[in-house]
């Protein structure tokens, strides 16, 4: 049985977060464990309320799956702040949890903030040198290195810059740029490769980037190797999105047994 861990956190509305990525966990046969970073009051109109939990229970709750499960993956999503981001970076440091796919979450569907404008700095020196790979949309790479992205050309700069900030690997999303394909590309030091996909036109999207990066995780977690697993999840994701029910008055959640 592979094991994988993900340190993010609780969506009410079951579309995003742990919730989520408990349930494609168990999609690819893999076991889920959890560490929960923020409880949120969400649905899929909208983040009504956000608590972060303390960074030391965050803490423990790693050391104490850590210490007891055999974990061959782990991803992260929502972090809150820059306290959190440093307490997250010790645990997976200390306990050399690998391979690690960081989710850089910095807002919902719906445009609510769920990482402090500080912590970016926190992800980029603490966490990205950690990450086997980053999972950035658009819209995360802009505010990560400060620049518009609005090509295919300025994203496969874009992806290079990023890959220039510590992880072994970057895979950054397409959903959020024009054009009938969805494209990701995913850059390492061997160079970039494009993922395609036809884009799905639906409402149904929450979730979609905690969805992608904890099939990622689970599939590494299975002995994938990163440019296979990275297509499998893709091609997850688009069924995903075809199928997903009909659920919620704003953004739906997917279907994560497609």
């Amino acid at each position: 049985m592979r094991v994988a861990l993900t340190i993010a956190g609780s969506d009410s509305g079951g579309g995003a977060g742990v919730q989520a990525d408990l349930k494609v966990f168990f999609r690819f046969g893999v076991y889920g464990t959890s560490a929960l970073t923020l409880i949120t009051a969400q649905n899929t109109l909208g983040v009504q309320r956000v608590h972060l939990l303390p960074p030391e229970v965050v803490y423990a709750q790693i050391e104490s799956v850590a210490e007891d499960f055999p974990l061959h993956a782990a991803k992260t999503g929502a972090l809150g702040d820059g306290a959190m981001v440093e307490a997250v970076a010790e645990a997976v440091g200390r306990y050399g949890i690998a391979p690690l796919v960081v989710d850089p979450v910095m807002v919902a569907k719906s445009g609510d903030p769920l990482l402090a404008p500080e912590a970016v700095a926190a992800l980029k020196e603490r966490l990205f040198p950690l990450a086997a790979l980053i999972t950035p949309n658009r819209l995360e790479a802009e505010a990560l290195l400060g620049r518009p992205i609005r090509t295919l050309e300025e994203a496969e700069e874009a992806a290079k810059a990023l890959l220039a900030l510590g992880p072994k690997a970057v895979l950054l999303k397409g959903g959020h740029l024009e054009g009938e394909e969805a494209v990701d590309l995913l850059a390492t030091r061997g160079g970039v490769l494009r993922f395609s996909a036809p884009r799905v036109h639906t409402r149904n999207t929450h979730g979609t980037g905690c969805t992608l990066s904890a099939a990622i995780a689970a599939l590494l977690a299975l002995g994938k190797p990163l440019g296979e697993a990275v297509a499998e999840a893709k091609a997850y994701l688009t069924r995903a999105l075809r199928t997903a029910p009909p659920l919620g008055r704003g953004h739906g959640p997917l279907n994560h047994w497609a």
